[in-house]
């Protein structure tokens, strides 16, 4: 799949370079990075709607809590009881929710052309580039970060022969890090953001 999307973002990228979004084709040579999740009805990129987005920004060494992304879309009508068990979403905690077009506006100018990172990131960036595409033309353009990669790229080394558990909450207990407001889109964007910033910068977990 890496290879198809790479086409895409080169094809999309020499379409869009000229034009009114052409700030999120350009290389990004900063030191920040954008915590991405989104909390959607289905786990399949064709059936899902997106329910909540949440983000925040990494600078460095800091996950930057205030400067965070917290979005609410309107209920869609697939919105079901099996979803609920899983999210806890209910319709009515949408009530204020914002369409799928303003939402993916606020996301944009948030996110810039700054790299996303996610756990399963490329899900998540399916799931918008679904939405993405019939209004702008283009899917999320930006360099994706994989966690489950940079934690099994760091502690390969200390597994040999054996497997290395990548889900989340082995993760996080591996890392130190605690869950906050788990199967909710910014709670999982601030664990994982914590995450990132631990394997990148601090000592590298035990693999006990």
């Amino acid at each position: 799949m890496i290879l198809p999307r790479t086409i895409r973002r080169f094809k999309e990228r020499r379409e869009h370079r000229t034009g009114a979004h052409a700030s999120l084709f350009e290389p990004y040579k900063g030191d920040e990075v954008i915590s991405l999740d989104c909390e959607t009805t289905s786990l399949d990129v064709g059936q899902a709607e997106i329910l909540s987005i949440g983000a925040v920004r990494i600078k460095g060494r800091k996950v930057m809590t205030s400067d965070l992304l917290d979005i609410h879309l309107q209920p869609p009508a697939s919105l079901t009881g099996e979803s609920i068990k899983i999210h806890k979403i209910r319709a009515t905690d949408l009530a204020d929710g914002i369409s799928v077009e303003e939402a993916l506006e606020q996301l944009l100018a948030f996110i810039g052309n700054r790299p996303i990172l996610g756990y399963y990131v490329n899900y998540d960036i399916r799931v918008i580039d679904k939405f993405m595409r019939p209004l702008y033309g283009f899917g999320l353009p930006n360099k994706a970060i994989e966690l489950s990669h940079v934690y099994h790229d760091i502690i390969k080394w200390k597994s040999v022969g054996g497997d290395i558990d990548l889900r989340f909450d082995t993760i996080s207990k591996k890392l130190d890090v605690p869950i906050i407001q788990r199967h909710t889109a910014l709670g999982d964007a601030i664990t994982v953001a914590l995450m990132y910033v631990r394997l990148k910068h601090g000592s590298p977990p035990s693999v006990a």
